[in-house]
């Protein structure tokens, strides 16, 4: 079914009859998407106490956006909060999809005798997709000439000839503003209108409806090893920015520690470039007091095509870097008992009234 690739592709992993028997899932190995379907549905089968799953939207060519929600019961009936983790937005980065595998991985293996990821277990509930691009990531599985394909898989609009939508350009978060191509042929072009994309309006209902639950906000990318925060509109920053820094520096501190890699970390103009309408962005002007964007492995050498003999030690820094980050925001409420800071505007107005006013104002300062 598949081919090796400069060495890249690796070969093709079955996973009848191991996995359902002796559950050899090889997380050092990257994974076509059905593979992935079929080891969502076996770490649900067979963690049911702490596993779950949602299919919450479908993508452009009618395939399923799913997600593990990782959580305990809560015998003292506080209200659980709610970590977002997703992968695979663009689609050739594919140790994002392998990321999202080995934290779920870690969790499982690990809840039972962590006696502190148990307790954090029992009052949040963490939702990890996988691969939201699941279109364009079995694209690039394809052959070589289709491997390094960023954007969704949408149609082309009219008078083009060129599909896809870059999908972290498309959320309503200053749309349009900065960072984006209007070309359908371009590798960041933002669509038609926020949201236009059905895999960002699955993201923006699902994770909207339950805006006041959540706490931080993961989205996994890469490359470029760096952690990056709101905003990347160069001239909005975030109502807690201090403490989106200090956060992510010890998140940078944690990951350094395990293979001595550096992360860097800063706003997306700052320590990359200027961009609009990420997934990120969104997340904090709906109100979400804590979002980042992991860009993993490495820093030019490999770029999206990350060997893998990478994928562990990448994953492992990048697990060190989540738990610091998801540790601080569980403790923040449930141990320290202060609430999470929320955006400027959502005491008064709605996340949706916010976006649009955020988006406004960025208008605003671009015009002059």
């Amino acid at each position: 079914m598949l081919v090796v690739i400069n060495g890249i592709f690796g070969t093709p992993h079955s996973l009848a009859g191991g996995l359902q028997s002796t559950w050899k899932y090889d997380y050092t190995k990257y994974h076509p998407m059905e593979e992935i379907y079929r080891w969502m549905e076996e770490v649900e089968r067979r963690n049911p106490e702490l596993v779950s799953s949602t299919v919450y939207g479908h993508t452009i060519e009618g395939r399923n956006i799913s997600l593990l929600k990782l959580g305990l019961e809560n015998s003292e009936g506080k209200e659980k909060k709610v970590i977002w983790v997703d992968c695979g937005i663009h689609a050739r980065e594919w140790i994002a999809p392998a990321f999202c595998q080995w934290f779920v991985k870690e969790i499982v293996d690990s809840y039972k005798t962590n006696k502190k990821l148990k307790e954090m277990l029992q009052n949040l509930d963490i939702y990890v997709t996988p691969v939201i691009n699941v279109d364009g990531y079995i694209f690039t599985w394809a052959n070589e000439s289709t491997r390094l394909w960023r954007k969704s898989r949408s149609l082309p609009p009219g008078g083009s000839d060129c599909y896809g939508v870059d999908l972290n350009r498309n959320f309503n978060a200053n749309w349009g503003t900065v960072g984006v191509s209007f070309d359908s042929c371009a590798n960041t072009y933002c669509g038609t209108s926020p949201g236009s994309e059905p895999e960002v309006k699955a993201v923006m209902d699902f994770v909207g409806r339950m805006v006041d639950q959540i706490l931080c906000f993961l989205t996994i990318h890469s490359a470029g090893q760096l952690l990056l925060l709101p905003y990347g509109h160069p001239h909005i920053s975030a109502p807690n920015y201090d403490e989106l820094v200090s956060v992510g520096q010890a998140a940078a501190v944690e990951m350094k520690k395990v293979h001595g890699m550096n992360y860097t970390v800063g706003t997306s103009p700052q320590i990359l470039y200027p961009n609009s309408g990420s997934s990120r962005d969104w997340a904090r002007l709906i109100g979400i007091p804590f979002s980042y964007t992991f860009e993993l492995r490495d820093k030019g050498e490999f770029g999206h095509l990350l060997p893998e003999e990478q994928i562990q030690p990448a994953c492992e820094e990048a697990y060190a870097g989540a738990l610091s980050i998801i540790t601080y925001v569980h403790d923040k409420p449930f141990t320290n008992g202060s609430l999470p800071d929320t955006a400027v505007a959502t005491v008064t107005v709605s996340g949706v009234t916010m976006m649009i006013w955020s988006t406004l104002i960025a208008v605003l300062h671009t015009a002059v």
